[in-house]
């Protein structure tokens, strides 16, 4: 038997919680790119070997979209653009968190309700990357089945993908800004 939990949170709530962001991105503001990328690979491992709810995991798998995104070099994402994944990221890159991640059962809750705003705010980003990642696996695929790229390197049949994707992730994002959605990231 399933359950399933709903519950709202009110402009008061989100205000706490980007507060928090905010702490949390101050304190980690020291930390290079490298070192954002490894303590969420290292947060990952740590759910993984906790064996934590499915549906803390089914959250957090979102943050390995999010690392893959600012290192994948065939994406090549802007440095503005990196810079907004990379402070998204900040939060899960410090260990002291609003609940201890060694509480059993909770202790990645926390970061489960911060991956969820933090897939709002970058749901251009994803959505966009999850398609040049599927984009790319099948056109790899069908070019090996059919003996292309004779002359088309793979650079060539990825950039005109790439394009559209970026520019129609960027659209959004400039739509969705001032529709009173929760904005946690700032480039400065």
């Amino acid at each position: 038997m399933s359950i399933q939990i709903t519950f709202d949170l009110s402009d008061k709530d989100l205000d706490h919680f980007r507060e928090i962001i905010g702490k949390t991105r101050d304190a980690a503001s020291h930390l290079k790119p490298a070192q954002i990328i490894d303590a969420t690979a290292g947060l990952l491992q740590k759910v993984e070997e906790a064996e934590a709810p499915e549906f803390i995991l089914e959250r957090l798998r979102v943050l390995e979209c999010l690392k893959d995104m600012v290192t994948d070099a065939e994406w090549n994402l802007s440095d503005e653009e990196k810079h907004r994944v990379l402070n998204a990221l900040m939060y899960f890159s410090e260990p002291d968190d609003i609940i201890p991640d060694h509480v059993p059962g909770l202790g990645f809750l926390d970061d489960a309700i911060m991956v969820e705003l933090v897939a709002r705010e970058l749901e251009p980003e994803i959505e966009a990357y999850k398609e040049f990642c599927s984009f790319r696996s099948s056109e790899e695929a069908r070019r090996q089945s059919r003996g292309d790229d004779a002359e088309v390197t793979r650079e060539e049949w990825l950039k005109d993908k790439r394009a559209v994707l970026h520019s129609r992730m960027r659209r959004r994002r400039a739509g969705s800004a001032g529709k009173g959605g929760w904005r946690i990231i700032s480039l400065g």
